[in-house]
């Protein structure tokens, strides 16, 4: 089973102001006209010590954004630039979302509350800053799910529906608006540093590398690393370990992110900011979900290697700080650790214990050949062969002599099957707005839940916090 969330008391921690002063730019939050809550994370708010909160008092703080008892006392906008489809645009930084609150959860890990859709700043440019209500539904199914396939990712923890209407060139508009709250394991962003290695802020950069070691921290790099002991070498092992793994999660989770921008690549390893996902609805490598991707590059199959690329350029940013060797040798790292954690996740996914690295392998091609046979997706492929059953052919041959994980039988004999492609979204949306009936989307977060908690926990990487 899924070992939930450890409950917490309320333990604010504001270590953002340490290095706000180049980070960051204090804000004002947007008055909307109204304020109706529509998602309250009930399994979140009791690890961060804030489920006694009313609804009354969760829509003060969540919608109006009054700030939290010893917490920030006003919200900062973070500054980054970024690789935009491997365009560099320095143009960029938080332009509809803010940090509003630090605190610690129940494992004492360091946590954010981080906005979207509360409004302009300085980066806001032509954009108002706003959020639609359908964007919000997205990402509360997104993380949901996710986080029931053992993806490390950020939470929705609040949605709060604020009664504008909006336009969009990609949604029937007017349409209406919301403001989310994420709940995250730090916004500190590949981008951020990019900003201070270009703006030759070099003090600031070393600054903003021991705030990571400290905020996030992970196991030392191999005895054998070279540089081994420079805080900047350190972080560019740690973070390769936890960029390797998230590879791993999208491709065993069958998830298409879409905009793997280095301003969406977190030094926590956490997966966020969620836009135009997918899930794939057959094993198809070249299956795109932005739209406007016209050229593929983050195509399902490409995903790992756009967060290497990514990583690469997070080595460029530490440049100023450590020599290239070292920096080489931890980079060199991402292709075995990816390797090792599809096996690892992999293998937890199918519900088998681990063979060894010659027999995992062969059963995951096993396993793609089987998918693109059968033109199925992972949802149904794993579903199916749970624990290895119902196999035929060269998958059969290849699961000859896999154990299960466990004797508990409950992910497929209790039925529990879920899947998250469009059709179903664009169902659950349009019953929200024509009806404005949320019961189909409560009931399948719910569903969700119930299946991650069947799975259980997944294997992460060391380099997690």
């Amino acid at each position: 089973m899924r070992a939930e969330p450890q409950p917490a008391e309320y333990t604010p921690d504001t270590k953002i102001t340490e290095i706000a002063g180049f980070l960051a730019d204090p804000v004002e939050a947007a008055r909307f006209p109204r304020h109706e809550l529509r998602f309250r994370n009930r399994r979140w708010d009791t690890a961060v010590g804030l489920a006694d909160l009313s609804d009354e008092q969760w829509v003060r703080h969540f919608g109006a954004f009054e700030a939290l008892p010893n917490n920030l006392p006003q919200p900062l906008a973070l500054r980054y630039h970024g690789h935009q489809f491997r365009n560099y645009n320095p143009e960029i930084g938080d332009g509809r979302g803010f940090l509003f609150a630090q605190m610690r959860d129940g494992a004492g890990r360091l946590l954010d509350c981080g906005t979207k859709g509360s409004g302009t700043t300085p980066y806001s440019r032509t954009a108002d800053g706003r959020l639609t209500l359908k964007g919000a539904v997205r990402e509360i199914l997104a993380t949901e799910m996710l986080e029931a396939l053992g993806v490390y990712t950020s939470k929705t923890f609040s949605v709060v529906e604020t009664g504008e209407e909006l336009w969009r060139d990609d949604e029937p508009s007017p349409t209406r608006s919301a403001v989310m709250v994420r709940l995250s394991h730090g916004h500190i962003r590949i981008g951020s540093f990019q900003r201070l290695m270009v703006m030759e802020e070099h003090t600031a950069l070393k600054k903003l590398v021991d705030y990571c070691l400290d905020a996030f921290p992970g196991p030392p790099p191999p005895e054998d690393a070279p540089g081994r002991d420079e805080p900047a070498v350190i972080l560019l092992h740690q973070v390769t370990e936890r960029l390797a793994d998230l590879a791993a999660s999208y491709m065993v989770a069958g998830f298409v992110h879409g905009v793997l921008n280095t301003d969406n690549m977190n030094i926590s390893g956490e997966s966020f900011d969620y836009g135009p996902w997918r899930w794939l609805p057959a094993w198809q490598p070249s299956f795109t979900a932005a739209y406007f991707d016209q050229t593929g590059l983050y195509a399902f199959g490409r995903q790992p290697e756009a967060i290497r690329w990514n990583l690469h350029q997070f080595a460029i940013a530490l440049r100023p700080l450590a020599e290239s060797k070292p920096l080489i040798a931890a980079l060199e790292r991402f292709g075995p650790l990816y390797g090792e954690a599809m096996m690892r996740r992999f293998c937890w996914r199918l519900g088998v214990a681990q063979q060894g690295p010659e027999r995992d392998a062969a059963l995951v091609e096993a396993a793609e050949v089987t998918m693109r046979e059968a033109k199925i997706g992972p949802d149904a492929f794993f579903y199916r062969h749970r624990e290895g059953r119902a196999a035929e052919g060269r998958l059969a041959e290849t699961l000859e002599g896999y154990k299960p994980l466990t004797g508990d039988h409950a992910y497929w004999s209790d039925g529990i099957e879920q899947s998250m492609l469009i059709d179903e979204v664009e169902t659950l949306w349009s019953a929200i707005d024509e009806r404005d009936d949320w019961q189909p989307l409560h009931d399948k977060v719910t569903a969700i839940r119930r299946m991650g908690n069947a799975l259980g926990e997944a294997p992460k990487a060391q380099g997690h916090a």
